[in-house]
């Protein structure tokens, strides 16, 4: 019998945007937060970019025009050496029967939750070399950073962290803070001399905060102490344009099991660090 779309075990492209990319960018705060996403067969990304800026002069009628010579960088994302984001998930045929709910819908929802964390986690936080593994937005170098130096997060400490944002020419609609539940509560409880609370959420969206006018994304990806302050604008995010899921009907036979197998490739790195204002070392 020929292998078609209709039997063969792994999804097609349209089926994998549906399962889990498309589920992915909703589910995971980072991916939701608005990069610049490109897609790629696998292969490394160059994305180039402008060095230093010339320094056009003023002249006059006749005047020799001065030459200036540009410098040229780029910023190099999923090399050959990037890993991938691999899971199996096995379950029982009794299980896949006797479900009482539909078990490919339950999985779905499970193996997009776990991939979005693990890129989350990632991408916020990462220590990783981003040639093996994603470097995260906190080890990101050439970026702005405030020391706290253990002092309490306040209102005025992200004012001077939105001050070095502007000064980096930045996006203002692309600007979003990232910190930690905990701290965004902590800011929330601010009230002034009246008992009522200074920080108040934006009336024309539901659920959705501000500070300063940026939009708020409360994470635990992001580790005890630290807060970014982001335009997302200019965060370049790779992703494998083939993910794969794929069920797994032979290679657990011998348990009476069948397996979902995912592999996602992605990659991280900033366009402009200076776009990127970290508050670090938070009491």
């Amino acid at each position: 019998m020929a292998v078609s779309t209709t039997n063969a075990t792994e999804l097609t492209a349209e089926q994998v945007q549906k399962t889990l990319v498309k589920p992915l960018e909703e589910k995971s705060i980072f991916l939701a937060s608005g990069p610049r996403i490109f897609d790629t067969n696998g292969s490394a990304i160059r994305i180039p970019k402008l060095g230093g800026p010339t320094v056009p002069g003023w002249h006059g009628q006749n005047e020799l025009i001065g030459e200036e010579d540009p410098t040229f960088d780029e910023v190099l994302l999923m090399p050959d050496t990037m890993k991938s984001i691999k899971v199996i998930t096995r379950f029982s045929n009794e299980l896949a029967r006797q479900s009482i709910v539909a078990l490919d819908s339950a999985l779905q929802d499970r193996l997009v939750t776990d991939v979005a964390t693990t890129l989350d986690t990632a991408f916020f936080a990462g220590t990783g070399d981003g040639t093996t593994t994603p470097q995260g937005m906190l080890s990101w170098a050439g970026t702005q950073s405030i020391d706290a130096t253990s002092a309490e997060l306040d209102l005025d400490m992200l004012l001077d962290a939105w001050g070095l944002a502007l000064e980096a020419d930045v996006n203002i609609a692309s600007l979003q803070w990232f910190m930690r539940p905990a701290n965004f509560t902590a800011l929330r409880k601010i009230k002034d001399t009246t008992g009522q609370y200074l920080l108040q959420p934006d009336p024309t969206a539901d659920g959705v905060f501000r500070l300063w006018g940026s939009k708020v994304s409360p994470t635990k990806r992001l580790t005890d102490g630290n807060v970014a302050l982001a335009d997302m604008s200019q965060v370049a995010v790779a992703r494998d344009m083939a993910p794969t899921v794929k069920l797994l009907t032979e290679r657990y036979a011998d348990y009476d099991q069948q397996a979902l197998r995912v592999i996602a490739r992605y990659d991280v790195k900033p366009l402009n660090p200076e776009a990127v204002v970290k508050i670090t070392n938070l009491g």
